[in-house]
């Protein structure tokens, strides 16, 4: 770490939690990570018969009164029940004993992409459909994006600082850089941080099938996600939530905390560029990574590893590999980089969230999980993507890439801790 770094309040992660189409946990989540094994499959969350994407990575096995009374569950829309359970499983992670903690210090920054989409399209259907005051009672309640942040704070009565963060695929990435911030500004102790999006319906379908961002690759919803991979002709759309516990150095350290990594630097940048396509050199990523690496206090030889924005998209993963050839030269084709998009979809505003976690696991195991679906080599992107087969590896230094429509992009960088 730079010298000139020495001082800074170090902020550490001590607790995960996540919701994926992998499983509900990390554990499983990791496992499924590392076996290559795909959660994408037929769509059932939305009627898809009339459009040429009909596939998902869908969280299959969710039942929230795992995490919430029936009650409550009702009350909440679907990613916000995603972002609930992700905290509860984190902060049971971290051995946090909120009974103990000034919660005035405890703080909640979570990203998502627009909010509750599936109530705001049954609300919409039933204005026209019934008219306005057949409406749901609890519909602003529910689909309002800061809900999942402000329902995380009211499930655990955390009164301290409580924010959302909406840059559409940056979002996670973003809330967990952001929340890094808070802490080392004296902010907060402790903060819960990452995405969750459930964006899986009928109209977010049309919206992504009219633009031509989505796979067709129907037959064959395993393969269909190939980020790098020559054959890629799209996204898939999923759905999770990905929460991590953030505290200081101090806090962790007084109350014996296990600690998993530490994150060391955070870099946000934007385009300036079109309001959905990355220029193809991949210029406002490229500073977003290098503003992550200054921030840390590391040069770009440090860096062993990168998980992917990879969205499996012919413009996104080429410019994303032009962009890490401009911050790393040559370094480029000595990186270890994979894609957990390629297994599990696109989670839009919860994907930093899911592949923070993963990342995280890399830098504690020093596991590499795979970018499956490598099958035919893109001349355009001709970096080691950790094809198919997971790899073991001594990751001390990880880079995170995170780029979202609007030309927002967000990289953290996170290290393996050492006290």
């Amino acid at each position: 770490m730079n010298s000139t770094l020495r001082g800074r309040t170090r902020v550490v992660i001590t607790g995960l939690g996540a919701i994926t189409p992998l499983g509900v946990g990390v554990d499983a989540f990791w496992r499924e990570l590392l076996a290559g094994h795909s959660g994408v499959g037929p769509m059932t969350l939305a009627d898809a018969t009339t459009f040429p994407c009909r596939i998902a990575g869908e969280v299959t096995d969710w039942d929230p009164q795992q995490f919430l009374d029936r009650k409550a569950a009702r009350r909440m829309a679907r990613f916000a029940q995603f972002a609930v359970a992700g905290a509860a499983q984190a902060l049971e992670d971290a051995g946090l004993d909120l009974e103990r903690e000034d919660r005035d210090r405890v703080g909640v920054l979570l990203g998502n992409g627009g909010g509750g989409y599936p109530d705001i399209q049954d609300g919409a259907r039933t204005l026209f459909e019934r008219g306005g005051m057949k409406v749901d009672p609890l519909y602003m309640a529910k689909t309002l994006g800061n809900m999942a942040a402000a329902q995380v704070a009211l499930q655990h009565g955390l009164r301290g600082y409580n924010g959302t963060i909406v840059t559409a695929c940056a979002a996670g990435t973003q809330a967990i850089g952001e929340a890094g911030m808070l802490i080392r500004a004296g902010r907060a102790e402790i903060v819960l941080c990452g995405g969750a999006e459930a964006a899986i319906t009928e109209l977010g379908l049309a919206g992504f099938c009219v633009m031509r961002a989505l796979s067709e690759r129907n037959d064959e919803p395993e393969k269909a996600s190939r980020p790098f991979d020559a054959g890629r002709d799209g996204f898939v759309p999923c759905e999770g939530a990905g929460v991590l516990v953030l505290e200081s150095e101090a806090h962790a350290r007084a109350r014996g905390a296990r600690v998993y990594a530490e994150l060391a630097g955070f870099g946000c940048t934007n385009d300036a560029f079109h309001v959905v396509a990355p220029p193809e050199d991949g210029e406002g990523a490229a500073r977003a990574m290098a503003a992550a690496l200054r921030d840390a206090g590391v040069g770009p030889d440090a860096i062993d590893y990168v998980n992917a924005h990879a969205t499996s998209t012919p413009l996104g993963d080429a410019a994303e590999t032009n962009a890490l050839k401009q911050v790393f030269g040559e370094g480029a084709y000595r990186l270890a980089i994979s894609a957990t998009k390629s297994m599990i979809g696109h989670g839009l505003g919860a994907s930093g969230g899911m592949e923070t976690v993963a990342t995280v696991k890399t830098v504690e195991t020093g596991s590499i999980h795979p970018t499956i679906n490598q099958e035919n080599p893109d001349p355009a992107c001709d970096l080691d993507y950790v094809p198919n087969v997971a790899r073991r590896a001594d990751v001390r230094v990880a880079l995170k890439n995170s780029f979202g429509f609007g030309g927002q992009n967000s990289c953290l960088v996170i290290v393996r801790y050492e006290p």
